[in-house]
């Protein structure tokens, strides 16, 4: 089951990886970028990261700035060769097998990314291998709890290529509360961040004056108790053996 939908997920990605940047770096994305960002900001600083499903390394080359090391791993060639001209150190892989070493990071992270994968539980422990004991792991799950599920359930699939639509890769969505259940032995979550909170639709933020007033109130409401109803949760969880 593993093989067949990454061998699923890699044709998707690679057929995104052409149109993958043509909204991001601005208004809504570059938001979202921010606001995943700032969540870890302070668990890589100066650390050894490793993003899984790094696309093409537009949130790596921003860890890498403040990181000690950097690496990523993507299911996609495509997206791969898009994160190595960026000067990252990206390696091809699948995020339920990683090829890594246990112990290998002080911070393993994954955005937008376990919601596309069937195994969301062997994907989390081994995330949790590859990372140090006292480090951290980062989860990112779309959650029913929010705006944009009934965004996305009204305006339906969205195309991300020329032959294909959001409604062709597998995707799941779990509320937070399911974090807990999937957490490996020896992790212990410590911050829940909510992201897209408060955005109706990402093209609200095209609207002048308002995107960047509402980019700030979404930073207020990622840390309020708010955050339980962002479309996008990140969980923080730290290794304690």
């Amino acid at each position: 089951m593993a093989k067949i939908a990454d061998s699923e997920n890699r044709a998707y990605y690679d057929d995104f990886s052409g149109w993958y940047e043509r909204e991001r770096g601005r208004g809504y994305h570059a938001m979202l970028d921010d606001l995943e960002i700032d969540a870890v900001a302070e668990y890589a600083k100066h650390l050894r990261v490793l993003e899984v499903g790094c696309g093409t390394g537009l949130v790596l080359s921003r860890l890498k700035e403040t990181a000690r090391s950097a690496r990523g791993l993507d299911v996609s060639p495509g997206m791969v060769r898009r994160a190595r001209s960026r000067g990252l150190d990206v390696v091809l892989g699948s995020a339920t097998a990683l090829p890594f070493a246990d112990e290998s990071f002080d911070l393993t992270c994954s955005f937008k990314v376990l919601a596309h994968i069937p195994e969301l539980g062997k994907a989390v422990a081994e995330m949790a291998r590859v990372t140090r004991v006292g480090g951290h792991i980062a989860i990112e799950l779309y959650n029913p709890w929010s705006l944009r599920y009934l965004a996305k359930r009204l305006a339906g699939p969205q195309r991300i290529s020329d032959g294909r639509t959001e409604a062709d890769v597998y995707t799941r969505w779990d509320p937070p509360t399911v974090v807990p259940k999937i957490l490996p032995p020896g992790l212990r979550l410590v911050e829940l961040r909510g992201i897209r909170v408060l955005t109706p639709a990402a093209f609200v933020h095209k609207v002048p004056g308002l995107g960047a007033g509402l980019a700030y109130a979404e930073k207020l409401a990622s840390r309020s108790p708010l955050r339980w109803l962002g479309g996008f949760v990140v969980a923080i969880a730290r290794k304690d053996a």
